[in-house]
């Protein structure tokens, strides 16, 4: 007897913020979730993972920041700027960083455009470009869209996995991790469990958690889908 038909798989929707290779908690939530939505929207919050990664390098964490011209403040409007050869100085830092990773030679070139060839103008076509490659090397395919409005919160504790939700245009609710996956002042999510993998300096510093993607594809490669 099959109880396929009697107990239903509720279909789920996660409300993300753009992210700049966000972190291993973020790529989490486009495995796991039937849909993500990407928040367009907002206002531009700084000091965040929009326009920010961390990345593992020998003296420790170290945070690699986009610098974005804010005149129009809405996320989808926020523009790359080139103050300070950013690009440059990014490309130099992973490849210090992680030179000598074992999968760093085997993903280079599917990385370097990013920061040597094409130029994006907007903070959230380069994100979702970046997105879109990561889930291309990482082997998995979510369905991904933009929010048409702005998504007001709700309270906190009322979605799936004890985040905030939001209802949504189509009458369904979506699980709300745009506040939750920050850099400074993260929120709880007991959906998401650090998994210790190898990393280059953890001898030094030890295991560092929720870094961003690109440390656990240059630490792990094909093998990373497994820690989402």
């Amino acid at each position: 007897m099959s109880y396929g038909n009697l107990f239903p798989r509720i279909f789920m929707t996660a409300l993300l913020a753009t992210t700049y290779f966000g972190p291993v908690q973020w790529y989490q939530k486009l495995y796991r979730y039937d849909r993500v939505l990407i928040e367009h929207h907002e206002s531009f919050i700084k000091q965040t993972y929009r326009n920010r990664c961390v990345i593992a390098t020998a003296q420790g964490p170290q945070a690699l920041t986009v610098p974005v011209d804010t005149t129009n403040p809405t996320v989808g409007q926020v523009r790359l700027s080139d103050h300070g050869n950013w690009r440059h100085q990014h490309w130099q830092a992973l490849q210090s960083a992680y030179g000598e990773s074992p999968f760093f030679l085997y993903y280079e070139d599917d990385l370097r455009p990013f920061f040597t060839e094409r130029r994006w103008e907007r903070l959230t076509d380069f994100n979702e470009a970046i997105c879109l490659k990561m889930c291309e090397l990482l082997d998995i395919r979510p369905q991904l869209q933009h929010t048409a409005d702005f998504c007001l919160p709700a309270t906190v504790g009322t979605g799936s996995q004890s985040v905030p939700a939001v209802a949504l245009a189509d009458g369904t609710e979506a699980d709300d991790y745009r506040q939750v996956i920050n850099p400074k002042h993260p929120l709880p999510d007991s959906d998401f469990t650090p998994r210790p993998y190898y990393q280059v300096y953890a001898q030094k510093h030890g295991f560092l958690p929720n870094l961003s993607i690109l440390d656990l594809l240059m630490n792990m490669g094909p093998e990373s889908i497994f820690y989402l």
